[in-house]
């Protein structure tokens, strides 16, 4: 096996744990803050997913995909934030 692989059958646990902690802190966050940030780290390690996925399957083009997230992911976190300060002025 070549440190390639082994890389990939070592990261794929993790991120899968890793995962699965965030939907925990999405279900049972204390706070609204708490949740959007374990949203946007969700949305980080399905990009790590993805990337991972490209070097096992040898497809560049999965790629687009994650840049996909990654845009969407800002916009979310961003109107989230512009949510939580209005909500704190008023």
């Amino acid at each position: 096996m070549s440190f390639v692989e082994i890389a990939i059958f070592i990261s794929l646990p993790i991120i899968t744990v890793s995962m699965l902690i965030m939907v925990y802190r999405v279900a049972v966050g204390p706070s609204l803050e708490d949740r959007v940030v374990a949203l946007d780290l969700i949305a980080t390690t399905v990009i790590g997913f993805i990337a991972v996925y490209a070097i096992i399957s040898n497809s560049t083009t999965i790629l687009d995909v994650g840049i996909i997230i990654a845009m969407l992911a800002f916009l979310g976190t961003t109107a989230f934030a512009y949510y939580l300060e209005r909500r704190s002025k008023s």
